[in-house]
C-alpha cells in the first residue's frame, strides 16, 4: 500500500451541483506492470514498468517500492513517461522488489497489482580440484553437481570426458533437473572417465562448468546385485497451480538396473495428458486441474527386491472474482453496501482501499471479509474505492466510484406538460419527480390552494392521480418540492374536453405483394378539432425509424406510409398508431411478400452410374408462395457455365425432393446445382454439390472428319478429328487405325495410346504413288473398344510431276502486268493438279520472288503487282500434292514504263450553245515514264494527242462531269481535278472522259 499519499480532493461546491460531475471520469487502469526478471549482464540498460489509466480529467501517477512511495523529485535514476515507471543504471540490490503503480485525478485514486522487478544471474563454480569417484562395477553412483549461487530457473546437463559428448539419460543414467546432479543406477567399465556439470541459466542464457569429477573402477572385486535404493524423489507435499505443468522426478540405484512405474494412490489409472519420460524417472503432468490433486507413488524395481515414494500434489490456484460491485452514485445520508468475492484456493481474504488506502471499521464504517458498508454517507465518503482478494499463490485489484450526491430539487427534463388535455370521465395521473439529494418533500397545489386527498383525489410520492376527472377538475396544477439544499416548483393546466370526443381508425387489412414493388398502407382518423393529432407506425413491434429509404408517411393530414423497393423482410405485422391528447388507438395491416424461393440447401449425390446420377435435396423458403418445381443445372470442366440437364422425372415438383439427371457422360467430373420456382419467378441457385465423377464405361463416339492422302513417298497419312475429352468415357483412351488396300479383305489394325493424337503415318516401300486405301478410326479405353467411324476412301502419298511444260513465252501487258502462256502436259505418269509461275527481278533480290498458281485446265496467266520498267525472269512448272516437277529454262521479260505521274493541269472550258471547248496545259513525259501510244477508247471517252478537244454535247440538257487523264503503254495517269458542267434543266448527270495520248494525233468520243 501508498502511505503518507495526499490527494486532491473534489470541492462540495461541485459535489452539490450534479451537472459538474458528468464530464468527470474515475480513473481505471488500462494497463497494468508486469513482473520483470532482468539479466544481470544487461543492467546498463533501463527496465521499464508499465502503467496506463483512463479518467477524465487525465490521471497522474504515483510508485512505490516494497510500500514506500518513491520520490521521483530526488531519484536521478528513476523517471516517468507517462505512467511509466523507467529505471536507468539498475542496481542489482537497491532496484530489486515489489512495485506499485497508483492513478488518480480529481475523483480518487487506485492502485495497480503488484509487480516484482527481479534481477537473474548465475555465478561461476568456485575453482578447485574435485575429489575422484572411485566405485566397484555394477555398484550405483551419485555425482554431485553443486549448483553455485543464481537466480532465476536453471536447467542440467552433464559432460563426458569432453565437449559435447553430454551424457545420454536412458534407464541406467540420469540427470535431475532439481538437484543438478548426476545418477548412475548401476557403473559399468564403459563409464570411466571424467564427468562435468554444466548449469545454463534460462532467462540469462549464461552457461557455467564446474570442475571436473573423476569416476574411477575399484580392483577389489564387483558389487553384487542388491535391490533398488530410490536416491531421486519428490516432496511429501508438492503445491501445483491450476493449468501448470508439474514435473516429478523419481530415480534409483540398484543391481541389476531398476526399472521405475508410477501409479495413484486412489488407484485411477493416468489420463492421456500424462506423460512419462526418461525410461519413466520423470512424470510430467501438462495443465494441472483439480482432478489431479491425490496422492502418488513411485516405485522402483528389480529382481531383489523393490523400493516406493510417495508424496501428494496439493492443488493451488490465484483468486478470480466471482462478484463485484459497480460505480454507485448515492444521495447524501443514504447507506452505501458492496460486496465482493472471490474464489482460489486457499480460500483468499479481503481487505477495502479507498484513494489507495487501507479502509478500517469504525464509526460509520463496517469491514468485514468481503463487505463494505457506510451508513450516513457525506461527501468525505466520494472516491475510488478497491477490493483486493489476496491469497498465497496472488493478488488481485476491483475498483469502483463512489459519488455522494447533494443538490436542491430540480426538475429540469421533468416538467410537468404545460398543458395536458383530458377526456371527461378519464383518470389523469401528475408524475412530479425531481431530482433531489437527498430525496426532497412534496407539496401539490390547484391554483394556490394545497391538495387534499378524497374519494377521488389520491397521492403518492411524488404523484397525483385524479379520478373520473370532471370539468370542474380543469385548472393549475403546482408541485413543490424542497430538501435542506432549497425549494424548486414545476406547473402544467389540467383542460377537460366532453365525453363526446371520439377517434376511429380503419380496420385491420391484409395484403399481398411481389418482392420490389410499392405500397401505400392507409391510415386515418377522425377526431375532435381541439385534440392534437400524431401517427406512428410499428413494424413488427419496433418503431419505424425516419430515414429509412424503404418507408415514408405520405398523404399530408393522414398517417398512410408508403413503402418502396419491397424486400422479404418486409412481411409481417404493421401497426399504425394514432395517439390523440386523450388516447391512444391503433390498426393492424398483415402485408404478405412474395417473392423467388429461397435457394434450396444440402444437394447431396447418393447413386451414380455412368450417364445417371441420382440428387437429393432440402427445399428452401418459399418466400410466399409456394415452390411449384425444381431446376438441376450441372458444370463440368469441359463445359462453359452451368447447363440445364434431363432428369426423371422430366418436371419436378415442389413437394419432390429427390431426381435422377440422366444421360451424362461417362467417366467426367460433375458438379450440380438445384433452383427453385414458384409463381413469381426462380429463384437463386442452392450451394453446388461435392463434385462427383460419373463411372466409366465403353467409349460411345467414334471419331469424326476421318481422312488422309499426302505426305512423303511411300507414306499412307491418315488423320481424324480427335474425341473430346468428355466423351471418352474412361482411363486409358486411345484410337485404332484400321487401313487396307482397293481389293483387299482384310484390315491391317494399329493402336495409339495418345488421347490427344490426330495423325497417323504408315510407312512402307511397297505402297504405290496415289493408291487408294479405304481407311477407319475406332477408339478404345479401359473398359474395351468402342465404335469406329465410317469407312472412308484416301490415297497414298503421290510423287512430283516428271514432266515439263512446253511453248513457254511471256509479254509485258503494262508497267504492273506480264502476261505468262505455256503448252498443257500432254502425257505424264503423275498426276497433275496444276501448273506454278516462279518469277524473280535477279539472283541478288530473293525477297522479290514470287509464285502463282493455277489449275490444270489453264495454260496462262497474268501476273500483276510488279515494278515498272524491270526486268523479271520466269520458269513454269507442273505441281500436285507431292510438290513441283523440274522447272523450264528461265525467260525474261521488261515490264513497260509507267504513264506519266503528273495529272494535266490548268483545265479550262467554253460552252456556246452545245458545243463545249476544253484546254490544259500538255503533260510531259519523264525519261522513265512511257510516251509510246496504245490504247481503246471506252464508253463517254475521248482520246487526243492535243492538249485542246471540242466536244459537242447531245441536245438533252443532262448534266456532265469531265475529267482527263493521261494514257500510255504503261497504263493510265492520275486524273485532274473534275469539271462540272451545270444545266439546271436535268437532274441526270452523264461522265465525260477525256484521255490525252501522247505523240499521235487521234480523238474518239464516245456518248
Amino acid at each position: 500500500m501508498f502511505s503518507n499519499v495526499r490527494l486532491p480532493v473534489l470541492k462540495s461546491p461541485h459535489l452539490l451541483d450534479p451537472n459538474i460531475l458528468l464530464p468527470l471520469e474515475e480513473p481505471g487502469i488500462k494497463m497494468e506492470p508486469s513482473d520483470l526478471f532482468i539479466p544481470v549482464d544487461s543492467i546498463e540498460e533501463e527496465a521499464t514498468l508499465t502503467c496506463d489509466a483512463k479518467g477524465t480529467p487525465p490521471p497522474q501517477y504515483r510508485w512505490s517500492l516494497n510500500g514506500t512511495l518513491i520520490n521521483l523529485g530526488l531519484d536521478r535514476r528513476r523517471r516517468l513517461s507517462g505512467g511509466n515507471l523507467i529505471i536507468s543504471n539498475l542496481d542489482r540490490y537497491q532496484d530489486v522488489g515489489i512495485y506499485q503503480c497508483m492513478a488518480y485525478n480529481t475523483v480518487g485514486a487506485i492502485l495497480s497489482r503488484r509487480a516484482s522487478l527481479q534481477f537473474a544471474y548465475l555465478d561461476h563454480f568456485k575453482v578447485h580440484t574435485r575429489s575422484a569417484v572411485s566405485v566397484r562395477e555394477g555398484q550405483g553412483v551419485v555425482l554431485l553437481c553443486g549448483t553455485p549461487t543464481h537466480s532465476g530457473d536453471l536447467t542440467y546437463a552433464w559432460v563426458f570426458n569432453e565437449y559435447p559428448y553430454f551424457v545420454q539419460q536412458d534407464n541406467r543414467r540420469f540427470v535431475s533437473q532439481q538437484t543438478g546432479n548426476l545418477y548412475i543406477a548401476k557403473v559399468e567399465p564403459s563409464d570411466v572417465g571424467n564427468y562435468t556439470c554444466v548449469v545454463m541459466n534460462s532467462i540469462t542464457k549464461g552457461k557455467v562448468h564446474s570442475s571436473p569429477t573423476s569416476l574411477i573402477l575399484r580392483t577389489d572385486g564387483v558389487m553384487g546385485e542388491y535391490e533398488p535404493k530410490i536416491e531421486v524423489n519428490f516432496p511429501d507435499n508438492v503445491p501445483a497451480a491450476k493449468g501448470s505443468t508439474v514435473t516429478l522426478e523419481c530415480f534409483a540405484l540398484g543391481n541389476p538396473v531398476p526399472e521405475i512405474t508410477w501409479k495413484r494412490a486412489n488407484g485411477v489409472p493416468f489420463p492421456s495428458k500424462v506423460k512419462m519420460k526418461y525410461s519413466n524417472a520423470v512424470l510430467e503432468i501438462p495443465s494441472f486441474q483439480q482432478d489431479d490433486t491425490g496422492g502418488y507413488e513411485c516405485v522402483a524395481e528389480n529382481k531383489m527386491g523393490k523400493n516406493t515414494a510417495t508424496g501428494r500434489l496439493a492443488f493451488y490456484a490465484k483468486p478470480q472474482w466471482i462478484q463485484t460491485m459497480k460505480d454507485t452514485a448515492l444521495a447524501i445520508e443514504e447507506r452505501l453496501y458492496w460486496e465482493c468475492r472471490a474464489n482460489g484456493k486457499p480460500k483468499p481474504s479481503y481487505t477495502w482501499l479507498k484513494n489507495g488506502q487501507q479502509l478500517l471499521s469504525e464509526d460509520r464504517i463496517h469491514v468485514e471479509d468481503g463487505v463494505l458498508s457506510v451508513s450516513a454517507l457525506t461527501l468525505s465518503d466520494a472516491g475510488m474505492y478497491q477490493c483486493v482478494a489476496e491469497n498465497k499463490h496472488g493478488v488481485i485489484y476491483f475498483a469502483a466510484e463512489l459519488m455522494v450526491l447533494a443538490s436542491p430539487p430540480d426538475f429540469t427534463g421533468n416538467v410537468l406538460r404545460a398543458l395536458l388535455k383530458a377526456k371527461a370521465g378519464t383518470t389523469v395521473t401528475l408524475e412530479c419527480k425531481p431530482q433531489a439529494y437527498p430525496i426532497a418533500s412534496i407539496l401539490w397545489k390547484k391554483g394556490n390552494l394545497p391538495i387534499h386527498t378524497n374519494d377521488s383525489i389520491a397521492k403518492s410520492y411524488g404523484t397525483l392521480r385524479l379520478a373520473n376527472v370532471s370539468k370542474s377538475d380543469a385548472g393549475s396544477y403546482t408541485c413543490f418540492a424542497r430538501n435542506r439544499f432549497g425549494m424548486s416548483s414545476t406547473t402544467g393546466r389540467l383542460l377537460v374536453t366532453g365525453k363526446q370526443e371520439r377517434a376511429t381508425v380503419p380496420q385491420g387489412l391484409d395484403m399481398e405483394i411481389i418482392v420490389g414493388e410499392s405500397i401505400v398502407l392507409p391510415c386515418q382518423v377522425a377526431s375532435d378539432p381541439v385534440l392534437d393529432v400524431s401517427f406512428s407506425w410499428a413494424f413488427n413491434g419496433h418503431l419505424i425509424a425516419k430515414g429509412d429509404g424503404h418507408f415514408e408517411l405520405v398523404g399530408g393530414v393522414t398517417g398512410d406510409l408508403m413503402i418502396r423497393n419491397i424486400q422479404l423482410y418486409h412481411a409481417g405485422k404493421y401497426i399504425c398508431v394514432v395517439d390523440t391528447d386523450v388516447e391512444s388507438l391503433s390498426a393492424v395491416a398483415v402485408l404478405i411478400v412474395k417473392g423467388s424461393p429461397s435457394p434450396p440447401d444440402s444437394v447431396t449425390v447418393e447413386e451414380v452410374t455412368d450417364s445417371t446420377a441420382q440428387l437429393a435435396w432440402s427445399p428452401g423458403r418459399g418466400n410466399g408462395s409456394p415452390i411449384t418445381n425444381y431446376l438441376i443445372q450441372t458444370r463440368t470442366p469441359f463445359t462453359v457455365g452451368w447447363q440445364r440437364v434431363n432428369t426423371v422425372p422430366e418436371i419436378i415438383d415442389g413437394n419432390t425432393l429427390t431426381a435422377t439427371v440422366v444421360d451424362l457422360n461417362a467417366w467426367v467430373e460433375y458438379e450440380f446445382r438445384v433452383l427453385a420456382k414458384n409463381s413469381v419467378g426462380v429463384g437463386e441457385p442452392s450451394p453446388v454439390s461435392v463434385k462427383t465423377r460419373t463411372e466409366d464405361a465403353v467409349p460411345d463416339a467414334a471419331p469424326g472428319d476421318v481422312g488422309g492422302g499426302g505426305g512423303s513417298r511411300s507414306e499412307l497419312v491418315i488423320t481424324w478429328e480427335p474425341v473430346p475429352e468428355e466423351l471418352q468415357n474412361g482411363e486409358s483412351f486411345g484410337y485404332i487405325i484400321a487401313f487396307r488396300a482397293f481389293g483387299e479383305v482384310s484390315w491391317t489394325h494399329v493402336a495409339t495410346s495418345a488421347p490427344g493424337a490426330s495423325r497417323y503415318v504408315y510407312r512402307n516401300d511397297s505402297i504405290a504413288p496415289f493408291s487408294p486405301f479405304h481407311v477407319k478410326v475406332g477408339t478404345y479405353n479401359s473398359k474395351g473398344q468402342g465404335p469406329f467411324s465410317p469407312v472412308v476412301t484416301i490415297y497414298s502419298a503421290e510423287i512430283e510431276p516428271s514432266g515439263m511444260p512446253a511453248g513457254v513465252w511471256a509479254r509485258s501487258v503494262s508497267a504492273s502486268e506480264i502476261e505468262v502462256n505455256w503448252q498443257a502436259l500432254s502425257f505424264t505418269p503423275e498426276r497433275v493438279l496444276g501448273y506454278e509461275v516462279v518469277y524473280w527481278e535477279d539472283d541478288t533480290k530473293p525477297e522479290t520472288m514470287g509464285k502463282v498458281r493455277v489449275p490444270w485446265n489453264q495454260t496462262s496467266v497474268t501476273v500483276s503487282g510488279l515494278a515498272g520498267n524491270t526486268q523479271y525472269f520466269l520458269t513454269v512448272s507442273a505441281f500436285n500434292t507431292a510438290g513441283t516437277g523440274p522447272f523450264l529454262p528461265a525467260i525474261n521479260v521488261t515490264t513497260k514504263k509507267p504513264p506519266p505521274a503528273q495529272p494535266p493541269l490548268n483545265v479550262e472550258w467554253t460552252l456556246i450553245g452545245f458545243q463545249l471547248s476544253l484546254y490544259w496545259e500538255p503533260v510531259l513525259a519523264m525519261e522513265s515514264e512511257q510516251s509510246e501510244m496504245i490504247g481503246k477508247g471506252t464508253l463517254n471517252t475521248l482520246t487526243t494527242t492535243n492538249s485542246t478537244a471540242e466536244l459537242t454535247l447531245p441536245g438533252d440538257d443532262d448534266d456532265y462531269i469531265i475529267h482527263i487523264q493521261t494514257l500510255s503503254e504503261g497504263g493510265l495517269g492520275p486524273a485532274s481535278d473534275p469539271i462540272q458542267i451545270h444545266q439546271l434543266s436535268k437532274l441526270v448527270v452523264h461522265w465525260v472522259v477525256v484521255i490525252v495520248w501522247l505523240n499521235k494525233k487521234s480523238v474518239q468520243l464516245s456518248l
